[in-house]
């Protein structure tokens, strides 16, 4: 199977959100490798447009929770009740029982709360009272989390980081892209549904695809390289994981998909570290920007 159908999914995207055709791309590369997006902006730059535009053009179901301080684990869920003429307990589902569940503002929620979506996203089941309820397939998480200064929010512990294989950041759109947004014909469109495009057994068809994307020796080295050089750096509370690494080879190959090649080089990995690495990083000095060490970690490698 070509690329096409995903390009055509990418282009219907791009029609909400203007101008973010590398923040769609890698999107798309995230979820077609079965992995879980964070998207760390401000409010109001799209992201859940973005959530939204791709579970339509992808045909899943889509469920929204608003992260707030004063949620509990049974909102995101389930909660069993007791049912009085039958005397047993009723297990109610959570927006957690979809394909594909935006995550808006996580870490607006307690780390209670926030930790409700470990299992499955590392499981793809939610364990409740003593069983356990496998999640409809493919399931994705799309989280957004607002910029850690801002007021009533709560970091993300690093365990839970590390179960999101990228995190990207949308950004204010070009002049001309906003533009766009003030006419009537923009708020007309907007408010329309996109039409699917890509239907459940060609996106199963797509990911044993991007499974058996060929990497060479020398790719690998190089993926090995670049978290080895993460670890050994002293510029880093600690180095990538490897389940780090598998996402940096994953993204690597849907990277090359969507590029129409059946093998990695190594501008697909470069184009993937970056993204699968910023948020899982913290420098030892506050003064030091991890993106930038990042880069100098890419340049030197």
């Amino acid at each position: 199977m070509s690329p096409n159908l995903i390009h055509q999914a990418m282009k219907a995207v791009s029609g909400k959100l203007f101008d973010k055709e590398e923040q769609i791309k890698l999107s798309f590369a995230c979820i077609l490798s079965g992995g879980h997006l964070l998207i760390e902006d401000k409010p109001g730059l799209g992201k859940t447009t973005l959530a939204n535009a791709i579970a339509q053009v992808l045909g899943l179901s889509f469920a929204r929770i608003q992260f707030t301080s004063d949620m509990l684990p049974s909102d995101v869920l389930g909660v069993s009740i007791f049912q009085p003429n039958t005397g047993d307990f009723k297990f109610f589902k959570g927006p957690i029982f979809t394909q594909l569940l935006l995550a808006d503002e996580l870490n607006r929620g307690t780390p209670r709360t926030q930790s409700a979506l470990l299992e499955a996203m590392a499981e793809k089941q939610v364990s409740i009272d003593g069983q356990t309820f496998v999640l409809d397939q493919p399931f994705f998480v799309i989280a957004t989390q607002n910029p850690s200064d801002d007021a009533g929010t709560f970091p993300l512990p690093d365990s839970q980081l590390d179960r999101f294989s990228i995190s990207i950041s949308i950004g204010y759109p070009s002049r001309d892209a906003e533009r766009k947004l003030y006419s009537s014909d923009f708020i007309q469109n907007f408010s329309q549904k996109l039409s699917k495009i890509i239907n459940q057994s060609q996106l199963f068809e797509i990911q044993k695809i991007i499974e058996n994307i060929h990497a060479s020796t020398e790719i690998i080295d190089y993926i090995q390289s670049l978290v080895e050089a993460t670890r050994s750096s002293s510029q880093f509370v600690d180095g990538l994981s490897p389940r780090a690494g598998l996402s940096l080879f994953r993204i690597s190959q849907a990277i090359a998909f969507i590029s129409d090649r059946d093998f990695i080089i190594p501008d697909d990995v470069q184009a993937a570290f970056l993204p699968v690495a910023q948020h899982r990083m913290r420098s030892r000095s506050t003064q030091d920007n991890v993106q930038a060490l990042l880069h100098n970690i890419l340049v030197q490698t």
